[in-house]
């Protein structure tokens, strides 16, 4: 996807999401205490086994960063905003 088209897309999700510099679509999301954030990646998790599509998840004591992107192109795809979309809907 070419940068003008992700920055595009990057604004239509809301805020807290950006490119990192290895060109992943990142979020750190955080929560009161370590089961808030647990529970959160557990429905990313399902959202993410639904669609087939799965990101990394980092969890720790009330936070959970979730990194997309597409392996097979090394990069972002409409799939990929397609999933931080659904995600934003989670909270």
């Amino acid at each position: 996807m070419e940068w003008p088209a992700v920055y595009e897309r990057l604004q239509r999700l809301k805020p807290g999401w950006h490119v990192s510099s290895q060109g992943h679509l990142e979020r750190a999301v955080r929560f009161e205490d370590f089961a808030k954030a647990l529970e959160f990646a557990n429905h990313v998790g399902a959202l993410a086994e639904a669609m087939g599509h799965h990101p990394d998840l980092h969890i720790s004591w009330g936070l959970c960063t979730i990194e997309i992107w597409t392996h097979d192109v090394e990069g972002l795809t409409e799939k990929d905003f397609t999933l931080a979309a659904k995600v934003d809907d989670l909270r």
